[in-house]
Order: C-alpha cells, then sequence, then structure tokens
C-alpha cells in the first residue's frame, strides 16, 4: 500500500512537470528548501519543539492580476519533541518523529507588489513514524500506529525578494486526526492527536 501510494505521489509530480513544457509561458515552477517547527497537539508537551526540513518543488499560475493558484510537492518532517526537565511518569525523554510526503494546493492573493496571501489544503502521506523514551525507540508492544494519510489546513504569506526569490512563511493544521486515542491516557498522550506546523521556506524560481 505505501509503495502505491509513493507512485501516485510520483506519477502526479511528473504530470506538473510535463504541463510546464507544453504552457511555460503560463505556469512557472522552482525549488523549495526551508525549515519547519513543529508540536502535535493532543500530547502532554507544549510548544513548536520539534524542528524539520522541508524540501521539494512547485509549480504555480497566475488566474488573475492578482490571484494565482499552485501546487508543491514537500518532503515534511514534523512531530513532537520534550524540552522540560521534570519527567512525566518517570521519563523525561520523548521524541515523536513523522515523515511525510505533502502535496499542498493553494490560492494566493498578491496584496501588494510584493506580499501574497496564501490558503489551501496539504495532503500528506506518511513515510514513517516512530517515537522515543528514555531507552531509545518504542519497543514494538509500546508501539501504536498513526493514520498514514493527513490533511492539513494552511495559511500564510508569500514576500518576494527578488525576481526569482521568495519567501514563505506558513501554519498548517491537521483537519483530522493523525492519531485516535482509545482507552487511558498514556504518559505522553491524552486525546486524538493532530499535527500543528509552523514552515518556512525559501522558493527559488527557476525558468523552463
Amino acid at each position: 500500500k505505501r509503495t502505491s501510494m509513493k507512485q501516485f505521489y510520483l506519477i502526479i509530480w511528473l504530470i506538473s512537470i510535463t504541463s510546464l513544457s507544453g504552457f511555460s509561458q503560463r505556469f512557472e515552477g522552482g525549488v523549495i528548501v526551508g525549515l519547519n517547527a513543529s508540536q502535535v497537539d493532543g500530547d502532554n508537551y507544549k510548544g513548536y519543539h520539534k524542528p524539520g526540513i522541508a524540501l521539494g518543488g512547485y509549480v504555480q499560475t497566475d488566474l488573475s492580476q492578482t490571484v494565482f493558484a499552485g501546487m508543491e510537492l514537500k518532503l515534511m518532517q514534523k512531530g513532537s519533541r520534550n524540552i522540560d526537565s521534570l519527567a512525566t511518569d518517570g521519563q523525561i525523554k520523548y521524541i515523536m518523529r513523522l515523515n511525510y510526503i505533502d502535496l499542498p494546493v493553494y490560492l494566493g492573493f498578491r496584496t501588494s507588489e510584493k506580499i501574497s496571501l496564501l490558503v489551501g489544503l496539504s495532503p500528506g502521506y506518511m513515510i514513517s513514524g516512530t517515537e522515543y523514551n528514555d531507552y531509545g525507540k518504542f519497543v514494538e508492544e509500546d508501539q501504536n500506529p498513526f493514520s498514514e494519510f493527513d490533511l492539513q489546513g494552511l495559511l500564510g504569506f508569500r514576500f518576494q525578494i527578488t525576481r526569482r526569490l521568495f519567501i514563505d512563511l506558513r501554519g498548517a493544521y491537521s483537519v483530522l486526526p493523525i492519531r485516535e486515542k482509545k482507552g487511558d491516557p498514556l504518559w505522553y498522550w491524552k486525546s486524538n492527536q493532530f499535527n500543528n506546523l509552523l514552515s518556512t521556506t525559501v522558493l527559488y524560481r527557476l525558468d523552463f
């Protein structure tokens, strides 16, 4: 199932690139690189303490002078991390590492010559999800599976620095739980869990 989903995202990306060759005057695209600061609502920790990378590419087209539509394909590292010195039920260390392939689609609204507002949805497919405590990776009997699918709403701003260089500041939040809590709360997990993400990326436009 994981292989078929990976193939699905690859096909979508290839279609996007192929479209650019036929509609180069209407479409633009480029590469994306940046950093994520994330937390997971529903665990017992607060704060955007889990860093991660954002890496991929984008394509977009103008719908009017002030509105444009875009799509991205990105590797996104998300999760949660406890940095408190206080133990929870004897446990101090807790790290949740989640790796996704995300496919954000969005509308951009140019509010000025250099600034745009972004609104959209970001479906994602989980490549891997692992958790760690004081003793290392959770043993198999303590592991609880995550949903393979994530859907986030996104809101952000894009700032144009030069003709080719842009900076995105974005927030995203899961519309559906990435993991549902069943049974009594655990020392690291109290309720249904949702990705909560802040992302800063640099976009570099390429000529096609």
